[in-house]
C-alpha cells in the first residue's frame, strides 16, 4: 500500500509544479509555441480549471482582445473596427515545410492510411 501512497504522491508533486510553471506563464505569455511547456504544464488550463474569469478579465487577456478577427483579405478587425496596420497583430509565420500534427487538434484518423 505504501507503493500506491508513494506514487499517488509524486503525481501531486509533478502536478503542483505544473500548476507553479503555468502561474509563471500567465505573467508573461510566451509568443512563440516553442516556448510553450512540454511537460504536465501543458495539460493545466491558463486561468484555473474552470476558467475563473473571462478571456478579457484572467491571464488569458494577455494573449490579445478577444474580439480580434482576421479576414481573407488580410485585414484585421477588433471590435468590428478594422486596425490601421494589419502586420502589427500578426505573428510569424510557419516554415514552408511545416506540416501539423493532427493529435495536436484532437482529430481521430486511421493510422493505415498514411
Amino acid at each position: 500500500m505504501s507503493d500506491q501512497r508513494e506514487k499517488a504522491q509524486e503525481a501531486q508533486e509533478v502536478r503542483e509544479k505544473a500548476a507553479e510553471r503555468v502561474k509563471e506563464l500567465e505573467e508573461d505569455p510566451p509568443h512563440d509555441l516553442n516556448d510553450w511547456p512540454e511537460d504536465q504544464a501543458k495539460y493545466i488550463t491558463l486561468g484555473g480549471p474552470e476558467g475563473e474569469a473571462g478571456y478579457d478579465e484572467g491571464p488569458t487577456a494577455k494573449l490579445g482582445p478577444s474580439e480580434l478577427r482576421y479576414h481573407e483579405d488580410g485585414s484585421v478587425t477588433i471590435g468590428g473596427e478594422k486596425v490601421d496596420n494589419p502586420d502589427d497583430y500578426k505573428g510569424e509565420p510557419l516554415p514552408k515545410d511545416f506540416v501539423p500534427d493532427p493529435r495536436d487538434r484532437g482529430d481521430k484518423q486511421d493510422d493505415s492510411q498514411e
